[in-house]
């Protein structure tokens, strides 16, 4: 890797050498360094020697792993080397340069091919120092490829170009290579008009590769709750229905992303006194969590039975709530969610003909509202209109809106929800007759009491004395009179019955 400078420079060289090896056991964060190992041969051209007239480039082998250079100039790590682990921090090296370097090493230098790791050599010292690269051996001017020949044409002149064409390659696919973002956050949401609907989203690096694992929801186009191979920023659209053993609580969906990046870091190896190396270091990995913001409303399909009677002439019904599903939900303090039902009572003449529409013309006389009680939720409620007008078949038609609905309540049912009932359902008619009328009382006669005719006056003493009767004697004389006429009229009655005599 290097031709033998003058003395004095040789002398200053391996003085920085030391301080450099020295200083690269201490940089980064505390590791425990694998046993020092003798670095091999890799793949590449020239000399395997600490120092000679060609240098080596390509290569080293620590174990199984193929390392280069980073400290242009120095030695060959032909001593024993230590593995110090993956570094963030090597002397000085900027994240994009450890970024740029890590891809090269990772993506082209474990090679046994001589030209390909030659070329990754050349851009790796060139990356970390371009000019101690281009003119340690010599070399005056500016040009990589010019460098690259004034070496190679002595090392491996038939390879010289081919190298040269790949470094520049090489060089320009780190140079685009940008410094990861490492974590980011996964975003869930909720779809306002139906909770079991919403999407994830994994806001990571654009270059970042992993997947995702919901809880409680699936993702919408598979069915499945795993997703691998994620794009990043992507929203995938996810389904959350409530738990299967839910009371009717609101849920929560929660999320989980394990993601990797392109480490901005090396695996650092230093060969004390000689030569320090970088090789492929593992992405990195990181793990991401998500729950929803807001826990998911259960959502129900309420309906409701009713039973109309009629009692002191009102019109009254028993209404039963229910939920479709067959659960009420609840809200977060655990009380049941509030539920309004109206109805409009109305009157014709005659029973109507049932149907799933209001006959047009037929107005309302009166009207029934419910609510259910929170702590009770579904069941049985009774409602009651004032004394009706008069006689008449009555029908109530009761009916659900989510727009009559308190603002606690709307999220629960599902959009534009509505649920009505039939008009002149047998349970919900009832007739009010007319009581009969009273039978009139027979007239009483007036009864006239007998009134006694004044008695008659008695005669005056004087006319008595006049007369020369006594009242005895009249009384008597009278008497008389009437038995003479009583026997007078009986004898004419007797000569009329008797049958007249012949001629």
């Amino acid at each position: 890797m290097h031709h033998p400078p003058p003395r004095r420079r040789r002398l200053a060289l391996a003085a920085f050498a030391f301080t450099l090896a020295a200083a690269g056991l201490v940089v980064g964060p505390t590791l425990v360094a694998s046993p020092a190992e003798a670095a091999d041969r890799g793949s590449g051209f020239g000399t395997w020697a600490p120092l000679s007239l060609t240098g080596w480039h390509g290569s080293m082998r620590v174990g199984d792993v193929h390392t280069y250079c980073i400290h242009p100039g120095l030695p060959v790590a032909t001593g024993p080397t230590t593995d110090l682990g993956v570094r963030t921090d090597v002397n000085g090296l900027s994240p994009q340069q450890l970024v740029s370097i890590n891809h090269l090493v990772t993506t082209y230098g474990q090679t046994d091919d001589p030209v390909q790791a030659a070329a990754v050599g050349w851009a790796v010292k060139i990356i970390v120092d371009r000019d101690t690269s281009l003119h340690a051996w010599g070399y005056e001017g500016d040009s990589v490829r010019e460098g690259i020949d004034y070496i190679l044409r002595r090392a491996s002149p038939e390879n010289s170009v081919a190298v040269q064409d790949r470094t520049e390659r090489y060089l320009a696919e780190a140079a685009e290579i940008r410094v990861p973002r490492v974590g980011g956050a996964i975003t869930l949401t909720t779809d306002p008009s139906d909770p079991t609907r919403g999407t994830i989203t994994a806001d990571v690096d654009p270059d970042a590769t992993g997947g995702l694992h919901l809880d409680g929801a699936v993702f919408a186009d598979s069915g499945s709750a795993d997703r691998a191979a994620v794009a990043p920023g992507v929203a995938y659209p996810i389904l959350a229905s409530p738990p299967a053993n839910t009371d009717g609580r609101p849920y929560t969906v929660r999320a989980r992303g394990a993601f990797t990046v392109r480490s901005a870091a090396i695996r650092y190896f230093s060969t004390p006194g000689q030569q320090e190396s970088a090789g492929p270091a593992e992405p990195t990995r990181f793990d991401l969590t998500a729950e929803d913001a807001a826990a998911r409303p259960v959502r129900f399909s309420p309906r409701i039975r009713t039973d109309a009677r009629l009692e002191d002439g009102r019109f009254v019904d028993a209404v039963t709530f229910s939920s479709g599903e067959g659960v009420w939900p609840r809200s977060a303090d655990g009380t049941f969610v509030r539920l309004r039902a109206r109805a409009d009572v109305y009157r014709t003449g005659t029973f109507p003909a049932e149907s799933a529409t209001i006959p047009d013309g037929l107005e309302p006389i009166a009207r029934l509202e419910l609510t259910t009680d929170p702590v009770t939720g579904a069941g049985t409620y009774t409602a009651a209109t004032d004394p009706l007008p008069g006689p008449g078949v009555y029908t109530a038609v009761w009916r659900i809106e989510r727009a009559d609905q308190d603002a606690a309540t709307v999220p629960h049912l599902p959009g534009r929800f509505s649920w009505v009932e039939r008009f002149a359902s047998p349970a919900q008619t009832e007739q009010l007759v007319a009581p009969p009328p009273t039978s009139a009382p027979a007239a009483t006669p007036t009864v006239t009491p007998t009134v006694a005719p004044p008695p008659a006056e008695k005669p005056a003493t004087a006319a008595l004395a006049t007369t020369g009767a006594s009242t005895a004697g009249l009384a008597t004389g009278g008497g008389i009179a009437a038995v003479t006429m009583a026997a007078g009229v009986a004898a004419i009655v007797l000569a009329r019955r008797r049958p007249r005599a012949r001629a």
